[in-house]
């Protein structure tokens, strides 16, 4: 007599555990997050300053040599309305809103004034022999230091300072016809507006 076979050894099924979901879950967050943010409308250039409302860091740079104008301190923005605008040679951006900044300079209500970041500077003068010089004032920050107290996050940002050295506007991102339009002429308005 046989013995009847057994049925071969099924293997042991395996539970679902929790953390076998947790990638899905990550994921799935992460992707509302994204979600939310496209549909707020919120403009992601629009990162707020900390420094908006207070006074201009402390800072003491030296001119660009072959450029004929001064350097540019904490000191300089005091008693101006100013734009203080930082920007690179190696920085296309900064071409294209150069124009823009050049118009600004003609303004006889604000100072145009520029902090030259991490820039070599032959390339720099060359930058604005080529396009013109919109600045009353340079400044080399040459190992970028000046910029991080600003709170810089990349080239061009533009700072609207008032008189008495507060900082009042933020601009991230290369100035246009339209930016200065609907941002910084209300924002240098605002500044020049008399008090009440």
């Amino acid at each position: 007599m046989s013995l009847p076979e057994a049925a071969p050894a099924q293997p042991p099924k395996r539970k679902l555990r929790l953390y076998h979901l947790l990638p899905l879950g990550f994921f799935v967050a992460l992707a509302l997050i994204f979600l939310t943010q496209l549909r707020s409308g919120v403009d992601p250039s629009e990162i707020p300053s900390a420094l908006v409302g207070k006074p201009a860091p402390s800072f003491t740079l030296p001119p660009l040599d072959g450029m004929n104008v001064p350097g540019l301190s904490q000191a300089d923005l005091v008693g101006h309305v100013t734009l203080v605008n930082v920007f690179a040679s190696w920085c296309v951006p900064c071409r294209e809103e150069h124009p823009v900044l050049s118009a600004l300079a003609a303004d006889p209500r604000i100072r145009v004034v520029g902090i030259d970041y991490k820039d070599d500077p032959a390339n720099a003068r060359t930058f604005l022999t080529g396009l013109g010089n919109p600045y009353v004032a340079i400044g080399t920050d040459t190992r970028g230091r000046t910029a991080i107290d600003w709170g810089v996050y990349g080239v061009p940002e533009t700072f609207l300072v008032d008189a008495s050295g507060v900082i009042r506007h933020k601009i991230i991102g290369p100035l246009s016809d339209a930016v200065v339009a609907n941002d910084l002429k209300p924002a240098i308005d605002k500044v020049l507006a008399p008090p009440g």
